[in-house]
C-alpha cells in the first residue's frame, strides 16, 4: 500500500465552503485558510469574496 498525499482540503473557516490547495492557503494556527478574512475571523464582518461563498463570520 501507498501513501497519499493531501494536496487540498476545505477552508478551517466553519461557515467556509472554499477547498484551498495547501500550497496556497494562508496557515495560522495549524489550520489552513482560504484568505485573510477567513484566517483572521472576519473582522468588520467581510467575507472571503470567492465566487459562490457567502461565508462571513
Amino acid at each position: 500500500m501507498t501513501a497519499a498525499s493531501v494536496t487540498q482540503m476545505k477552508c478551517a473557516c466553519s461557515s467556509c465552503l472554499c477547498v484551498v490547495n495547501i500550497s496556497d492557503a494562508i496557515q495560522k494556527d495549524g489550520q489552513y485558510y482560504c484568505s485573510d478574512a477567513c484566517a483572521n475571523g472576519h473582522p468588520d464582518g467581510a467575507g472571503c469574496s470567492h465566487a459562490g461563498c457567502e461565508c462571513d463570520s
